[in-house]
Protein backbone atom coordinates (compact mmCIF):
# COMPACT_ATOMS: atom_id res chain seq x y z
CA UNK A 1 0.00 0.00 0.00
CA UNK A 2 1.54 3.09 -1.05
CA UNK A 3 0.23 6.70 0.11
CA UNK A 4 0.84 10.29 -0.86
CA UNK A 5 0.98 13.50 1.60
CA UNK A 6 -2.38 14.79 1.32
CA UNK A 7 -2.41 17.86 -1.15
CA UNK A 8 -3.96 21.06 -0.10
CA UNK A 9 -6.95 21.41 -2.27
CA UNK A 10 -9.49 24.47 -2.64
CA UNK A 11 -12.72 23.41 -2.95
CA UNK A 12 -15.15 25.81 -4.57
CA UNK A 13 -18.37 26.15 -2.52
CA UNK A 14 -20.86 25.59 -5.31
CA UNK A 15 -19.26 22.03 -4.98
CA UNK A 16 -21.34 19.46 -3.64
CA UNK A 17 -19.18 18.03 0.03
CA UNK A 18 -20.15 14.70 -0.60
CA UNK A 19 -18.08 14.92 -4.17
CA UNK A 20 -15.35 16.94 -2.02
CA UNK A 21 -14.80 14.17 0.58
CA UNK A 22 -15.08 11.05 -2.21
CA UNK A 23 -12.23 13.23 -4.03
CA UNK A 24 -10.40 13.37 -0.88
CA UNK A 25 -11.05 9.72 0.06
CA UNK A 26 -9.21 8.20 -3.38
CA UNK A 27 -6.28 10.18 -2.81
CA UNK A 28 -4.02 6.84 -1.82
CA UNK A 29 -2.90 4.70 -4.09
CA UNK A 30 -2.93 0.10 -4.23
CA UNK A 31 0.21 -1.07 -5.84
CA UNK A 32 -0.55 -4.21 -7.45
CA UNK A 33 2.48 -5.14 -7.80
CA UNK A 34 3.45 -8.68 -5.99
CA UNK A 35 5.38 -8.44 -3.05
CA UNK A 36 9.09 -9.20 -3.90
CA UNK A 37 11.10 -11.72 -3.21
CA UNK A 38 14.81 -11.87 -3.90
CA UNK A 39 15.30 -15.53 -6.27
CA UNK A 40 16.53 -18.51 -4.44
CA UNK A 41 19.70 -19.73 -5.27
CA UNK A 42 21.12 -23.84 -5.00
CA UNK A 43 24.68 -22.77 -3.83
CA UNK A 44 26.97 -24.73 -1.79
CA UNK A 45 27.78 -24.04 1.91
CA UNK A 46 31.29 -23.56 0.95
CA UNK A 47 33.64 -23.62 -1.93
CA UNK A 48 36.00 -26.85 -2.89
CA UNK A 49 38.63 -24.81 -2.85
CA UNK A 50 38.21 -22.52 -0.02
CA UNK A 51 35.92 -21.38 2.17
CA UNK A 52 32.97 -19.33 1.22
CA UNK A 53 29.64 -19.33 3.04
CA UNK A 54 26.62 -18.21 0.71
CA UNK A 55 25.97 -14.59 0.81
CA UNK A 56 23.25 -12.38 -0.88
CA UNK A 57 23.58 -9.54 -3.08
CA UNK A 58 23.73 -6.24 -1.70
CA UNK A 59 24.50 -2.43 -2.76
CA UNK A 60 28.10 -3.18 -5.03
CA UNK A 61 31.12 -1.47 -3.46
CA UNK A 62 33.98 -1.55 -5.84
CA UNK A 63 37.72 -0.15 -4.46
CA UNK A 64 38.98 2.54 -6.87
CA UNK A 65 42.49 1.61 -6.00
CA UNK A 66 42.46 -2.39 -6.30
CA UNK A 67 45.58 -2.47 -8.65
CA UNK A 68 47.90 -0.84 -6.20
CA UNK A 69 48.38 -4.15 -4.71
CA UNK A 70 50.57 -4.93 -7.68
CA UNK A 71 52.61 -1.80 -6.79
CA UNK A 72 53.30 -0.63 -10.11
CA UNK A 73 53.53 3.37 -10.59
CA UNK A 74 53.01 2.49 -14.40
CA UNK A 75 50.16 0.85 -13.71
CA UNK A 76 48.89 2.89 -11.61
CA UNK A 77 49.42 5.44 -14.05
CA UNK A 78 47.50 3.76 -16.95
CA UNK A 79 44.09 2.78 -14.63
CA UNK A 80 44.00 7.19 -14.04
CA UNK A 81 43.96 7.64 -17.42
CA UNK A 82 41.15 4.90 -18.53
CA UNK A 83 38.18 5.86 -16.25
CA UNK A 84 38.31 8.95 -17.70
CA UNK A 85 39.41 8.42 -21.18
CA UNK A 86 37.81 4.95 -22.28
CA UNK A 87 35.11 5.36 -24.69
CA UNK A 88 33.17 2.46 -24.11
CA UNK A 89 32.89 3.17 -20.01
CA UNK A 90 31.53 6.52 -21.26
CA UNK A 91 28.33 4.73 -23.03
CA UNK A 92 27.79 3.15 -20.20
CA UNK A 93 27.98 6.17 -18.08
CA UNK A 94 25.79 7.49 -20.43
CA UNK A 95 23.56 4.66 -20.18
CA UNK A 96 23.30 4.96 -16.13
CA UNK A 97 22.21 9.14 -16.30
CA UNK A 98 19.79 7.86 -18.81
CA UNK A 99 18.71 5.72 -16.03
CA UNK A 100 19.21 8.39 -13.74
CA UNK A 101 16.61 10.55 -15.93
CA UNK A 102 13.93 7.68 -16.14
CA UNK A 103 13.63 8.26 -12.58
CA UNK A 104 12.63 12.06 -12.63
CA UNK A 105 10.41 10.95 -15.39
CA UNK A 106 8.26 8.32 -13.45
CA UNK A 107 8.40 10.49 -10.53
CA UNK A 108 7.17 13.68 -11.70
CA UNK A 109 4.23 11.58 -13.85
CA UNK A 110 3.35 10.51 -9.95
CA UNK A 111 2.32 14.53 -9.48
CA UNK A 112 -0.03 17.39 -11.16
CA UNK A 113 0.51 18.64 -13.92
CA UNK A 114 0.11 22.24 -14.57
CA UNK A 115 -0.05 24.36 -18.03
CA UNK A 116 -0.40 27.73 -18.80
CA UNK A 117 -2.11 29.29 -22.06
CA UNK A 118 -2.40 32.58 -23.71
CA UNK A 119 -4.36 32.68 -26.76
CA UNK A 120 -6.17 34.93 -29.58
CA UNK A 121 -8.59 34.20 -32.01
CA UNK A 122 -10.63 36.38 -34.81
CA UNK A 123 -13.74 35.10 -36.63
CA UNK A 124 -16.40 35.69 -38.32
CA UNK A 125 -20.05 33.54 -38.94
CA UNK A 126 -23.00 33.90 -41.18
CA UNK A 127 -26.67 34.50 -40.22
CA UNK A 128 -29.94 34.09 -41.90
CA UNK A 129 -32.98 35.78 -40.58
CA UNK A 130 -36.46 34.75 -41.05
CA UNK A 131 -37.20 35.75 -44.54
CA UNK A 132 -33.78 33.23 -45.70
CA UNK A 133 -32.09 36.06 -46.50
CA UNK A 134 -28.00 35.78 -45.77
CA UNK A 135 -26.47 37.91 -44.12
CA UNK A 136 -22.80 38.42 -41.61
CA UNK A 137 -21.90 40.11 -38.81
CA UNK A 138 -18.79 41.77 -37.91
CA UNK A 139 -15.80 39.76 -37.20
CA UNK A 140 -15.26 39.25 -33.25
CA UNK A 141 -12.27 38.96 -31.05
CA UNK A 142 -11.56 36.83 -28.50
CA UNK A 143 -8.50 36.74 -25.89
CA UNK A 144 -7.87 34.21 -23.63
CA UNK A 145 -5.71 33.47 -20.64
CA UNK A 146 -6.05 30.12 -18.79
CA UNK A 147 -4.32 27.90 -16.59
CA UNK A 148 -4.96 24.03 -16.59
CA UNK A 149 -3.75 21.23 -13.89
CA UNK A 150 -4.66 17.71 -13.99
CA UNK A 151 -3.34 15.19 -11.63
CA UNK A 152 -3.92 11.12 -12.06
CA UNK A 153 -4.28 10.04 -8.78
CA UNK A 154 -2.89 6.76 -9.16
CA UNK A 155 -5.71 4.53 -6.90
CA UNK A 156 -4.28 1.20 -8.03
CA UNK A 157 -0.20 2.36 -8.08
CA UNK A 158 0.29 1.81 -11.99
CA UNK A 159 2.62 5.12 -11.50
CA UNK A 160 3.79 4.06 -8.27
CA UNK A 161 4.90 0.29 -9.67
CA UNK A 162 6.70 2.20 -12.64
CA UNK A 163 8.10 4.55 -10.59
CA UNK A 164 9.64 1.34 -8.42
CA UNK A 165 10.36 -0.34 -11.70
CA UNK A 166 13.02 3.15 -13.07
CA UNK A 167 14.59 3.12 -9.26
CA UNK A 168 15.23 -0.31 -9.76
CA UNK A 169 16.84 -0.09 -12.87
CA UNK A 170 18.33 2.56 -12.04
CA UNK A 171 20.23 0.84 -9.05
CA UNK A 172 20.95 -2.26 -11.71
CA UNK A 173 22.48 0.46 -14.10
CA UNK A 174 24.78 1.59 -11.34
CA UNK A 175 25.70 -2.58 -11.05
CA UNK A 176 26.39 -2.16 -14.46
CA UNK A 177 28.17 0.86 -14.48
CA UNK A 178 30.74 -0.57 -11.45
CA UNK A 179 30.84 -4.35 -13.27
CA UNK A 180 32.29 -2.30 -16.47
CA UNK A 181 34.65 -0.18 -14.97
CA UNK A 182 35.83 -2.78 -12.82
CA UNK A 183 36.57 -5.44 -15.92
CA UNK A 184 37.83 -2.55 -18.29
CA UNK A 185 40.19 -1.98 -15.20
CA UNK A 186 40.97 -5.90 -14.90
CA UNK A 187 41.39 -5.86 -18.97
CA UNK A 188 44.36 -3.32 -18.75
CA UNK A 189 45.99 -4.70 -16.09
CA UNK A 190 46.41 -8.15 -17.79
CA UNK A 191 47.19 -5.67 -20.99
CA UNK A 192 49.61 -4.39 -19.15
CA UNK A 193 51.07 -7.86 -17.54
CA UNK A 194 50.94 -9.90 -21.04
CA UNK A 195 53.12 -6.77 -22.60
CA UNK A 196 55.66 -6.75 -20.01
CA UNK A 197 55.61 -10.73 -19.86
CA UNK A 198 56.36 -10.35 -23.54
CA UNK A 199 59.34 -8.16 -22.64
CA UNK A 200 60.72 -10.25 -20.10
CA UNK A 201 60.87 -13.08 -22.54
CA UNK A 202 62.25 -10.70 -25.50
CA UNK A 203 64.85 -9.72 -23.19
CA UNK A 204 65.57 -13.54 -22.01
CA UNK A 205 66.18 -13.79 -26.02
CA UNK A 206 67.97 -11.56 -26.87
CA UNK A 207 70.73 -12.56 -24.21
CA UNK A 208 69.82 -16.21 -26.03
CA UNK A 209 71.01 -14.44 -29.43
CA UNK A 210 73.66 -12.77 -28.10
CA UNK A 211 75.04 -16.26 -26.76
CA UNK A 212 73.89 -18.34 -29.42
CA UNK A 213 76.39 -15.64 -31.68
CA UNK A 214 78.95 -16.52 -29.07
CA UNK A 215 78.51 -19.80 -29.72
CA UNK A 216 78.65 -19.36 -33.54
CA UNK A 217 81.93 -18.06 -34.01
CA UNK A 218 83.30 -20.36 -31.23
CA UNK A 219 82.18 -23.36 -33.47
CA UNK A 220 84.01 -21.29 -36.88
CA UNK A 221 86.98 -21.18 -35.18
CA UNK A 222 87.15 -25.01 -34.25
CA UNK A 223 86.01 -25.59 -37.48
CA UNK A 224 88.76 -23.86 -38.93
CA UNK A 225 91.08 -25.23 -36.85
CA UNK A 226 89.52 -28.74 -38.10
CA UNK A 227 88.02 -29.51 -34.48
CA UNK A 228 84.97 -28.97 -35.17
CA UNK A 229 82.82 -30.36 -38.10
CA UNK A 230 80.72 -28.52 -40.74
CA UNK A 231 77.69 -30.20 -39.03
CA UNK A 232 78.16 -28.47 -36.14
CA UNK A 233 78.62 -24.60 -37.59
CA UNK A 234 75.05 -25.20 -39.59
CA UNK A 235 73.70 -26.14 -36.45
CA UNK A 236 75.12 -23.09 -34.59
CA UNK A 237 73.83 -21.24 -37.61
CA UNK A 238 69.93 -22.52 -37.65
CA UNK A 239 70.06 -22.03 -33.68
CA UNK A 240 70.88 -18.31 -33.99
CA UNK A 241 68.50 -17.68 -36.84
CA UNK A 242 65.71 -18.92 -35.09
CA UNK A 243 66.32 -17.70 -31.94
CA UNK A 244 66.10 -13.89 -34.26
CA UNK A 245 62.92 -14.99 -35.75
CA UNK A 246 61.24 -15.49 -32.76
CA UNK A 247 62.80 -11.98 -31.08
CA UNK A 248 61.26 -10.17 -34.10
CA UNK A 249 57.56 -11.97 -33.93
CA UNK A 250 58.04 -10.72 -29.94
CA UNK A 251 58.40 -7.53 -31.03
CA UNK A 252 55.24 -7.77 -32.96
CA UNK A 253 53.25 -9.24 -30.00
CA UNK A 254 54.36 -6.02 -27.89
CA UNK A 255 53.29 -3.73 -30.35
CA UNK A 256 50.16 -5.05 -30.77
CA UNK A 257 49.54 -5.22 -27.49
CA UNK A 258 50.76 -1.81 -26.79
CA UNK A 259 48.36 -0.77 -29.43
CA UNK A 260 45.40 -2.47 -27.55
CA UNK A 261 46.38 -0.68 -24.43
CA UNK A 262 46.20 3.12 -26.35
CA UNK A 263 42.70 2.06 -27.52
CA UNK A 264 41.84 1.48 -23.97
CA UNK A 265 43.00 4.65 -22.99
CA UNK A 266 41.22 6.04 -25.69
CA UNK A 267 43.96 7.28 -27.51
CA UNK A 268 45.02 6.83 -31.12
CA UNK A 269 47.82 3.97 -31.14
CA UNK A 270 50.35 6.28 -33.28
CA UNK A 271 49.73 8.52 -29.96
CA UNK A 272 51.05 5.99 -27.41
CA UNK A 273 53.73 4.87 -26.42
CA UNK A 274 55.04 2.91 -23.25
CA UNK A 275 58.58 2.47 -22.41
CA UNK A 276 60.47 -1.06 -22.20
CA UNK A 277 60.90 -2.15 -18.36
CA UNK A 278 60.62 -5.99 -18.95
CA UNK A 279 59.84 -6.36 -15.24
CA UNK A 280 56.85 -7.81 -14.20
CA UNK A 281 55.16 -6.89 -10.71
CA UNK A 282 54.83 -9.52 -8.33
CA UNK A 283 51.70 -11.05 -7.69
CA UNK A 284 49.70 -10.25 -4.16
CA UNK A 285 49.89 -13.46 -2.09
CA UNK A 286 46.53 -15.15 -2.94
CA UNK A 287 44.07 -15.58 0.44
CA UNK A 288 43.16 -19.37 1.81
CA UNK A 289 40.12 -18.17 3.40
CA UNK A 290 37.53 -15.42 1.82
CA UNK A 291 34.30 -14.24 4.23
CA UNK A 292 31.31 -14.82 2.64
CA UNK A 293 30.99 -10.44 2.18
CA UNK A 294 32.77 -10.54 -0.40
CA UNK A 295 29.90 -12.44 -2.76
CA UNK A 296 27.94 -9.18 -2.00
CA UNK A 297 30.22 -7.01 -3.44
CA UNK A 298 30.23 -7.78 -7.28
CA UNK A 299 28.37 -5.54 -8.86
CA UNK A 300 27.04 -7.74 -11.76
CA UNK A 301 25.26 -9.70 -8.83
CA UNK A 302 23.44 -6.66 -7.77
CA UNK A 303 22.58 -5.56 -11.12
CA UNK A 304 21.02 -8.85 -11.92
CA UNK A 305 18.94 -9.05 -8.74
CA UNK A 306 18.02 -5.22 -9.10
CA UNK A 307 16.89 -6.28 -12.66
CA UNK A 308 14.32 -9.51 -11.34
CA UNK A 309 12.89 -6.62 -8.84
CA UNK A 310 12.25 -3.80 -11.70
CA UNK A 311 10.52 -6.87 -13.74
CA UNK A 312 8.35 -7.42 -10.33
CA UNK A 313 7.34 -3.98 -9.94
CA UNK A 314 6.25 -3.81 -13.60
CA UNK A 315 4.02 -6.77 -13.09
CA UNK A 316 2.15 -4.33 -10.98
CA UNK A 317 2.06 -1.50 -14.33
CA UNK A 318 0.24 -4.20 -15.91
CA UNK A 319 -2.30 -5.08 -13.23
CA UNK A 320 -3.68 -1.59 -12.28
CA UNK A 321 -4.57 -1.61 -16.25
CA UNK A 322 -7.67 -3.91 -15.18
CA UNK A 323 -9.04 -1.13 -13.32
CA UNK A 324 -10.49 2.61 -14.29
CA UNK A 325 -7.86 5.34 -14.05
CA UNK A 326 -9.21 8.75 -12.14
CA UNK A 327 -8.05 12.00 -13.41
CA UNK A 328 -8.72 14.80 -11.70
CA UNK A 329 -8.21 18.24 -13.49
CA UNK A 330 -9.30 21.85 -12.95
CA UNK A 331 -8.92 25.22 -15.19
CA UNK A 332 -9.59 28.63 -14.62
CA UNK A 333 -8.43 32.18 -16.42
CA UNK A 334 -10.20 34.74 -18.36
CA UNK A 335 -11.83 35.01 -22.02
CA UNK A 336 -12.68 38.77 -23.49
CA UNK A 337 -13.19 40.17 -26.58
CA UNK A 338 -10.57 43.41 -25.71
CA UNK A 339 -7.11 43.22 -24.30
CA UNK A 340 -8.16 45.92 -22.11
CA UNK A 341 -10.57 43.94 -20.32
CA UNK A 342 -9.03 40.62 -20.03
CA UNK A 343 -7.84 40.49 -16.66
CA UNK A 344 -11.03 40.98 -14.47
CA UNK A 345 -13.72 39.89 -12.77
CA UNK A 346 -17.11 39.68 -15.01
CA UNK A 347 -14.48 37.64 -17.66
CA UNK A 348 -13.22 35.00 -15.33
CA UNK A 349 -13.91 31.12 -15.70
CA UNK A 350 -12.89 28.00 -14.07
CA UNK A 351 -13.44 24.41 -13.90
CA UNK A 352 -13.03 21.59 -11.43
CA UNK A 353 -14.23 17.75 -11.99
CA UNK A 354 -12.72 14.12 -12.12
CA UNK A 355 -13.07 12.28 -14.83
CA UNK A 356 -12.89 8.18 -14.98
CA UNK A 357 -12.00 5.96 -17.75
CA UNK A 358 -11.67 2.03 -18.10
CA UNK A 359 -10.67 -0.41 -21.04
CA UNK A 360 -13.94 -2.09 -21.20
CA UNK A 361 -13.05 -4.30 -24.40
CA UNK A 362 -9.33 -5.43 -25.62
CA UNK A 363 -9.62 -8.32 -26.99
CA UNK A 364 -7.28 -10.14 -24.32
CA UNK A 365 -4.41 -7.64 -24.53
CA UNK A 366 -4.18 -6.50 -20.50
CA UNK A 367 -4.17 -10.46 -19.69
CA UNK A 368 -1.28 -10.76 -22.35
CA UNK A 369 0.69 -8.02 -20.79
CA UNK A 370 0.32 -9.42 -17.64
CA UNK A 371 1.60 -12.80 -18.91
CA UNK A 372 4.28 -11.22 -20.57
CA UNK A 373 5.32 -9.15 -17.38
CA UNK A 374 5.48 -12.68 -15.23
CA UNK A 375 7.36 -14.46 -17.68
CA UNK A 376 10.21 -11.06 -17.89
CA UNK A 377 10.11 -11.87 -14.00
CA UNK A 378 11.12 -15.49 -14.43
CA UNK A 379 13.93 -14.75 -17.31
CA UNK A 380 15.34 -12.18 -15.00
CA UNK A 381 15.09 -14.53 -12.44
CA UNK A 382 16.57 -17.53 -14.15
CA UNK A 383 19.55 -14.75 -15.30
CA UNK A 384 20.42 -13.68 -11.93
CA UNK A 385 20.74 -17.55 -10.99
CA UNK A 386 23.07 -18.23 -13.31
CA UNK A 387 25.35 -14.47 -12.88
CA UNK A 388 25.65 -16.39 -8.60
CA UNK A 389 26.34 -19.65 -9.84
CA UNK A 390 28.90 -18.32 -12.50
CA UNK A 391 30.35 -15.95 -9.65
CA UNK A 392 31.24 -19.83 -7.68
CA UNK A 393 32.71 -20.90 -10.85
CA UNK A 394 35.03 -18.02 -11.72
CA UNK A 395 35.99 -18.18 -7.96
CA UNK A 396 37.05 -21.66 -8.04
CA UNK A 397 38.91 -21.71 -10.91
CA UNK A 398 40.51 -18.73 -10.25
CA UNK A 399 41.19 -19.76 -6.08
CA UNK A 400 43.00 -23.19 -7.61
CA UNK A 401 44.83 -21.24 -10.63
CA UNK A 402 46.18 -18.65 -7.79
CA UNK A 403 47.35 -21.33 -5.57
CA UNK A 404 48.89 -23.72 -8.27
CA UNK A 405 50.20 -21.39 -10.26
CA UNK A 406 52.33 -20.10 -7.48
CA UNK A 407 53.57 -23.88 -6.38
CA UNK A 408 54.36 -24.00 -10.34
CA UNK A 409 56.29 -21.03 -10.34
CA UNK A 410 58.46 -21.65 -7.63
CA UNK A 411 58.81 -25.17 -9.16
CA UNK A 412 60.17 -23.56 -12.04
CA UNK A 413 62.63 -21.34 -10.83
CA UNK A 414 64.51 -24.88 -9.10
CA UNK A 415 64.20 -26.26 -13.08
CA UNK A 416 65.49 -23.14 -14.50
CA UNK A 417 68.18 -22.91 -11.97
CA UNK A 418 68.98 -26.82 -12.77
CA UNK A 419 68.84 -25.62 -16.81
CA UNK A 420 71.58 -23.13 -16.33
CA UNK A 421 74.06 -25.10 -14.33
CA UNK A 422 73.38 -27.49 -16.87
CA UNK A 423 74.38 -25.12 -19.78
CA UNK A 424 77.55 -24.08 -17.94
CA UNK A 425 78.82 -27.85 -17.79
CA UNK A 426 77.83 -28.94 -21.11
CA UNK A 427 79.74 -25.39 -22.55
CA UNK A 428 82.30 -26.16 -20.51
CA UNK A 429 82.53 -29.78 -21.72
CA UNK A 430 82.43 -28.41 -25.52
CA UNK A 431 85.02 -26.30 -24.97
CA UNK A 432 87.17 -29.66 -23.76
CA UNK A 433 85.76 -31.66 -26.86
CA UNK A 434 84.69 -34.14 -24.79
CA UNK A 435 80.92 -33.58 -26.08
CA UNK A 436 79.47 -32.64 -29.64
CA UNK A 437 77.85 -28.94 -29.69
CA UNK A 438 74.52 -30.98 -30.25
CA UNK A 439 74.71 -31.51 -26.74
CA UNK A 440 75.48 -27.96 -25.98
CA UNK A 441 72.46 -27.12 -28.12
CA UNK A 442 70.34 -29.09 -26.18
CA UNK A 443 71.46 -27.49 -23.07
CA UNK A 444 70.93 -23.70 -24.42
CA UNK A 445 67.58 -24.53 -25.61
CA UNK A 446 66.31 -25.88 -22.46
CA UNK A 447 67.66 -23.27 -20.45
CA UNK A 448 66.13 -20.86 -22.88
CA UNK A 449 62.62 -22.90 -22.55
CA UNK A 450 62.85 -23.00 -18.61
CA UNK A 451 63.37 -19.40 -18.23
CA UNK A 452 60.19 -18.51 -20.94
CA UNK A 453 58.02 -21.15 -19.04
CA UNK A 454 58.49 -19.23 -15.32
CA UNK A 455 57.92 -15.98 -17.04
CA UNK A 456 54.69 -17.66 -18.63
CA UNK A 457 54.09 -19.13 -15.26
CA UNK A 458 54.58 -15.69 -13.94
CA UNK A 459 51.83 -13.97 -16.28
CA UNK A 460 49.24 -16.64 -15.58
CA UNK A 461 49.85 -16.27 -11.59
CA UNK A 462 49.51 -12.05 -12.26
CA UNK A 463 46.37 -12.60 -14.42
CA UNK A 464 44.72 -15.43 -12.31
CA UNK A 465 45.31 -12.66 -9.26
CA UNK A 466 43.75 -10.25 -10.91
CA UNK A 467 40.69 -12.27 -12.08
CA UNK A 468 40.00 -13.12 -8.56
CA UNK A 469 40.79 -9.36 -7.26
CA UNK A 470 37.42 -8.25 -9.75
CA UNK A 471 35.76 -11.50 -8.32
CA UNK A 472 36.16 -10.00 -5.06
CA UNK A 473 34.91 -6.58 -6.32
CA UNK A 474 38.72 -5.24 -6.02
CA UNK A 475 40.18 -6.66 -2.17
CA UNK A 476 39.63 -9.59 0.42
CA UNK A 477 42.29 -8.07 2.73
CA UNK A 478 40.35 -5.44 4.37
CA UNK A 479 36.51 -4.77 4.44
CA UNK A 480 35.03 -2.24 3.22
CA UNK A 481 32.72 0.76 4.42
CA UNK A 482 29.51 -1.43 3.88
CA UNK A 483 31.02 -4.04 5.62
CA UNK A 484 31.93 -2.05 8.71
CA UNK A 485 28.66 0.10 8.82
CA UNK A 486 26.66 -3.43 8.79
CA UNK A 487 28.64 -4.69 11.90
CA UNK A 488 27.39 -1.81 13.27
CA UNK A 489 30.81 0.87 13.40
CA UNK A 490 31.13 4.44 12.92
Amino acid sequence: MTSFAPLNLAVPRGLPLAASALTLALLSACSQAPVYQRPEVSTPTAFKEAAWQDAQAQSPDVLDDWWAQFQDPVLNELQAQVVVNNQSLQAVVAQYRSAEAAVVISRAAQLPTVTGALGATRSVSGTTNSTGTSGSVAPVNVFSLSANASWDTDLWGRLASANEASRSQLQASRGDLLAARLSLQVTVAQTYFSLRSIETQGQSLARAVQAYEQSLRLTQNRYSAGVAGAADVAQAQTQLKSAQAQLIELRLQRAQLEHALAVLLGQAPANFRLAETARLPAAPAAPRLLPASLLQRRPDIAAAERRVAAANAQVGVTRAAFFPSLTLSASSGYRANQWSDLVSLPHRFWSLGPSMALALFDAGGREAATRQAWLAVDQAAANYRQVVLTAFQEVEDNLVAADALAQEAQVQSEALAAAQRALDIVSNQYKAGTVSYLNVITAQATALAAENTLTSVRNRQLLAVGQLLKNAAGRWDLPLASDLRAQGAP
